[in-house]
């Protein structure tokens, strides 16, 4: 599937994390990952390992098991990183609800 620009993606991840819970566990793998990366540099580097194994593990569980989809990471690597990052902003400052206002309810795209 191609996109032509980040908001003709960012509308697809969004209906790929159409579920509260699959963006809660998003946001508790970032901050894991951002948690690890942080120790990796101020404490021991071999903590950075664990950075992926938080940051991707806790969010392809929540696709697998909760959302009942492909993760958008294996498409599109890049941009749903980009996204990820902009989610886990919005999450932070409590703006995703008005975000999932905004969007609207979309029809699922399934990536191929």
């Amino acid at each position: 599937m191609q996109f032509r620009n980040r908001e003709e993606f960012w509308a697809f991840y969004m209906n790929q994390h159409s579920k509260a819970s699959t963006r809660r566990w998003h946001f508790c793998g970032m901050l894991a990952a951002g948690f690890f990366l942080l120790a990796a540099i101020l404490i021991k580097w071999w903590l950075g390992f664990f950075v992926p194994i938080f940051g991707y593990g806790l969010a392809w569980y929540s696709h697998f098991f909760i959302e009942g989809n492909v993760p958008a990471s294996f498409g599109h690597p890049v941009w749903s990183l980009l996204c990820d990052f902009k989610m886990f902003g919005l999450m932070l400052t409590g703006q995703m609800d008005r975000e999932i206002k905004r969007l609207g309810k979309r029809p699922i795209l399934q990536v191929l």
